[in-house]
Order: C-alpha cells, then structure tokens, then sequence
C-alpha cells in the first residue's frame, strides 16, 4: 500500500492564502506604526519635499510650481532648515512616535505649528493639519 505524501492544489490554497494574509499584515502594521525620528531626519539630515497636497475636505490641491521647490531639511540634532526661493526660517522641531505629532517651533518669532502624521516610511511622510489639510512629503 503506497501513501500519498503531496497534497492536491486545491489543499494547498487555503495554506497559501493565510500565510499571504499573514505576511501582508505584518507589512501593513510595520507601515502604521508611528516610526521614530530618525526616519524623518535620517543619520544626520534629510530633505523632504512636498508632492501632494489636499483640501481639510479631503479635495486634492494643486502645488505650485514655487511649492515644489520650497523644501524642509530635519537635522538629526533637532534642528531644522525651511526654505524657498525667496526666503529661508530656521527653528527646532520634535517627533513624539507615541502619539504620532511632528512639532516645528520657528526661531525669533516662537512661532509653533503641529501636524499629525498621518503616514511615516524612510521616504514619505504624510502630515495633517489642525484643520484637516494634508500634506504629503518625499524625501530627496
């Protein structure tokens, strides 16, 4: 009497499908989680640029041709650098990972703005505004 040691195609598929849902998962939730500073500012600095914007009702908004070369440098030591062509602000900034909310403090006018981010990989970051407006960044 022989036994059969392979299973037929059609026994395999539910195994397949769950290891494939399983796999998916845990690349989505690695996705969600809220990152660490690092990968907003890398080893020493990165420089992100805008790509998308939208409305607070969620209408996609069209960028500029000056929007697309305005630009943010995070620093690694907390720092950070926002320029555009035709002018330039300094300030500090602070990722608290926990809670997801990216804090920018400008230097001279203590001027502070906070952003939820929505969205955070080595090289896209996803910030929301208070009043609901997105901002999708890529880094350079």
């Amino acid at each position: 009497m022989k036994t059969k040691i392979a299973l037929p195609a059609y026994r395999l598929l539910p195994i397949f499908c769950l290891v494939w849902l399983t796999l998916f998962s845990f690349a989505c939730n690695k996705k969600s989680e809220g990152g660490n500073s690092q990968m907003i500012s890398g080893a020493n600095s990165k420089i992100w640029k805008a790509s998308k914007e939208t409305t607070a009702s969620g209408d996609k908004d069209k960028l500029t041709s000056d929007e697309k070369q305005e630009q943010i440098q995070f620093f690694a030591n907390g720092n950070f650098t926002q320029t555009s062509q035709s002018e330039s602000a300094n300030g500090t900034w602070m990722y608290d990972a926990a809670n997801k909310n990216l804090s920018l403090t400008y230097q001279g006018n203590n001027v502070s703005e906070n952003f939820q981010v929505a969205e955070l990989s080595d090289d896209k970051m996803k910030l929301q505004a208070p009043d609901g407006s997105t901002l999708t960044l890529e880094a350079q």
